[in-house]
């Protein structure tokens, strides 16, 4: 089982935030790995916001091979954070040689094209990186994208945090969206691309549970867009279907929760959107998702979410301040980062509703 967890404040917070957020939480995972994905960015990377931050772990060789590929296709550094870690003994980690992260302006003939233009752009070096990175066993990307760092690690969260100095509230890293995840991929091979969260075009989701048409969605999805690869978790369907939805068809967020938990036809002719609602169940069927699950998703806007699967069989609360809002897999997982929130605002979603954390930190709640 894992254990899944975000944070959305006003105030930048740092990765200890998160942490202690999923800490408490430790018996529903099997400390087998820390993963985090930061959007929003301050500390270290305020001045970049807007330059694409590319996020990697790789050896020696993969960091040349990275370099060489961005220099020959025009992309400037702008600036470049290396982690030193603390290699103190006993920790349990299996650490790779190198972690960077770097900022880069766009090549010079880009810099006047489209968002639109821009993000395709950023998408195709990613995946072309990864490639060169996979065959030849050097390295992983997780991301390459303006205002967004992810790490993700194999090995104890909490040793993983003093690796990285993650504890250290010293102003480093900061960010006001953070969503985390204290497990590796541990139902399928131990692979880095596998660990929750996972992160495609400004989209971060992570996912609680099993998607048992796992089969039935990849195949699906493999034909809908060249950025749905790797397929090394189940509940990277999730992620590809919300992107599908809101990036590819454009559809508002409430129907996401249509195409992956679609109602009951005898509910569907009951309604006045009967017509619509029926034309996704039958037009998108393969991306529906079955088994227990919960996601949590961060989107490009800065939005935060949250759904259950059709039973509500994994948990998830949502509580906050008029500072900060959390979303995580138990209560006491919140109760420690913020212990003097209103406990009885505290929603519990249920099986039919999506629950949406805007950026002015207020509470929506859409039933489907």
């Amino acid at each position: 089982m894992c254990r899944i967890g975000s944070i959305k404040s006003k105030v930048p917070v740092s990765p200890a935030k998160a942490l202690k957020l999923m800490i408490p939480q430790q018996e529903g995972h099997d400390n087998s790995g820390f993963a985090m994905v930061m959007k929003d960015l301050y500390g270290i990377f305020s001045d970049y916001k807007d330059k694409p931050l590319l996020s990697l772990a790789c050896t020696q060789r993969g960091a040349e091979m990275v370099e060489e590929y961005m220099d020959s296709h025009n992309f400037v550094q702008l600036s470049e954070w290396i982690p030193v870690p603390d290699k103190q003994p006993g920790l349990d980690i299996q650490a790779m040689p190198y972690y960077i992260f770097r900022n880069y302006d766009y090549p010079e003939y880009y810099r006047d094209k489209s968002e639109d233009e821009k993000g395709e752009l950023l998408l195709d070096t990613r995946l072309a990186l990864r490639k060169i990175l996979e065959e030849s066993g050097n390295g992983f990307v997780y991301s390459f994208w303006p205002d967004v760092l992810t790490l993700k690690e194999i090995g104890d969260p909490a040793d993983i945090a003093t690796y990285f100095h993650l504890w250290n509230e010293n102003g480093c890293l900061l960010a006001k969206n953070i969503v985390a995840q204290c497990r590796q991929n541990t139902n399928y091979d131990i692979v880095r691309y596998a660990a929750h969260p996972f992160f495609l075009q400004g989209y971060t989701l992570c996912a609680n549970g099993e998607n048992t048409f796992f089969t039935k969605n990849k195949e699906f999805q493999k034909s809908l867009h060249r950025g749905y690869i790797g397929f090394e978790s189940d509940s990277q369907n999730f992620l590809y279907t919300l992107h599908y939805v809101l990036h590819e068809l454009k559809w508002p967020i409430e129907y996401y929760k249509h195409v992956i938990t679609p109602l009951p036809f005898e509910e569907i002719d009951k309604r006045p959107d009967k017509e619509v609602l029926t034309a996704i169940r039958q037009s998108l069927a393969n991306l529906e998702i079955n088994g227990p699950n919960t996601i949590i998703a961060n989107l490009p806007d800065g939005r935060m979410m949250t759904c259950c699967d059709s039973k509500k069989l994994r948990p998830v609360v949502v509580g906050g301040d008029e500072n900060m809002v959390a979303i995580s897999s138990e209560v006491c997982g919140i109760n420690e980062i913020l212990p003097n929130r209103d406990m009885s605002k505290d929603i519990y979603p249920n099986e039919r509703e999506v629950v949406v954390i805007t950026n002015d930190l207020e509470v929506q709640r859409w039933k489907q």
